[in-house]
């Protein structure tokens, strides 16, 4: 079980690596945000498993993952069609 435990660590460093080095991307880093909410649902199901908890809280976890993971997407294709590309340095959002 410890080697679980360390990999789901290794997995959300990773995930905040690649979340601060590519942060010119709108769609990069909306990747590694739901790669980090995977690390984290790995990291909640093994404590649920090693403590013998009911999953209801995971069903719970993945459902408001999805609905965060829609409204990344629809703020994503948004901007795309306002101003045409991903990139976070080519727009103001002061205007």
């Amino acid at each position: 079980m410890l080697i679980y435990i360390y990999l789901s660590i290794i997995m959300i460093l990773s995930g905040f690596i690649v979340f601060v080095s590519k942060r010119k991307h709108l769609l990069i880093m909306l990747l590694s945000l739901e790669f980090i909410v995977l690390s984290l649902y790995f990291n909640m199901f093994i404590y649920l498993s090693m403590m013998n908890y009911e999953y209801f809280f995971l069903m719970i976890f993945l459902t408001m993952s999805v609905c965060e993971g829609a409204l990344g997407l629809a703020m994503l294709v948004s901007m795309i069609r306002s101003h045409g590309n991903d990139y976070i340095m080519t727009f103001s959002s002061l205007w």
